[in-house]
């Protein structure tokens, strides 16, 4: 049994709280692979379910983070040997079973993806959920035929950790890419990532979304839902392909039938909790080679395991930009 520092969420009388607890292996969770973190990542979710604003724990008490590295330190599974490198996102980590935001995990060996050659336990979580999201995303446009020379693409909510890796990946595939953001002050930043062109979501006229508008886009990333998306599909180009990720403006959408009937879009959902382990590694392994993102020193910040409470207060009011990786444990 060891005793050892982690980021406790638990249900109280008015809501949610949430801090710094020491426990040890014994409370952990039920799992083949006991890992020792050593990076775990700030994402949307982590920073809900860490101050209560939105219902995403699903068992109280949990530790948060829903992403880690690290090394197995014991395993009962011949899939992973104790010293090897891992990561493990998604599935339940982090909302019904104890998360990265502590030195040690315990996870079944069925949510954990071997360390791909190209990766190391700080990069992979530069990446983590939103590399793989951004990932998948574009794994699924081209299995849906886009490609560089069909047209530009475009990502939305392109500041954040899902947007600036997208930008990042699809630069790198030779894919003429325009960032849309609600912060044109970030235009150098967005254009350091890889895209060519940068638009001002304050520059469209909202109120006014055609069913069929000018076509524009060969592929589309959607980060935020609502009217963005809805303008979005209506300039897609024939046969381009929408991959929809979040809902960060709103989980409406209101449009007709017209671009999935008449130009062939496509509209595919990007659901990276449940993704197949097949498919999970597979990402995986592209992100270490061909869609390994050539700029997350510029998208990365890294903060220390006592910064997580001040990190969620910024990303809650939407003052973060990029990636948050936070350091563990060496």
């Amino acid at each position: 049994m060891t005793q050892f520092k982690a980021f406790l969420i638990e249900e109280a009388e008015d809501g949610v709280t949430s801090g710094f607890k020491n426990i040890d292996t014994d409370d952990l969770d039920p799992g083949e692979v006991l890992i020792k973190t050593a990076y775990s990542s700030v994402n949307f979710k982590d920073a809900l379910a860490a101050t209560g604003a939105g219902k995403v724990i699903r068992r109280f008490p949990c530790v948060g983070g829903i992403d880690l590295s690290g090394v197995v330190v014991e395993s009962s599974s011949d899939d992973f040997k104790v010293g090897q490198e891992v990561i493990a996102t998604s599935y339940d980590i982090g909302v019904a079973h104890h998360g990265g935001y502590a030195e040690y995990c315990r996870i079944p060996a069925k949510w954990v993806v071997p360390m791909p050659n190209g990766l190391d336990l700080f990069s992979s979580m530069a990446l983590g959920t939103a590399g793989f999201t951004a990932g998948l995303a574009v794994e699924r446009m081209e299995h849906n035929g886009l490609n560089p020379s069909a047209g530009p693409v475009v990502v939305n909510g392109a500041t954040g950790g899902v947007g600036g890796i997208a930008i990042d990946i699809l630069a790198a595939l030779g894919y003429d890419v325009t960032a849309m953001t609600g912060k044109p002050e970030q235009a150098g930043y967005l254009k350091d990532l890889g895209a060519n062109e940068v638009l001002d979501i304050a520059s469209i006229d909202l109120t006014k979304i055609r069913p069929l508008g000018r076509e524009t886009w060969a592929g589309v990333v959607d980060n935020l839902g609502g009217d963005i998306l809805s303008w979005m599909a209506s300039t897609v180009k024939v046969g381009g392909a929408i991959a929809s990720i979040g809902l960060a403006s709103s989980f409406k959408f209101n449009t007709t039938v017209m671009p999935f009937i008449l130009r062939g879009v496509t509209l595919a959902g990007i659901d990276s909790v449940n993704a197949e382990m097949a498919v999970r590694r597979k990402v995986w392994r592209r992100l270490a080679t061909d869609m390994k993102p050539r700029n997350l020193d510029k998208i990365v910040t890294t903060v220390a395991f006592d910064e997580l409470p001040a990190t969620f207060d910024l990303v809650m009011q939407a003052k973060m930009r990029g990636r948050s990786v936070v350091k563990i444990s060496d």
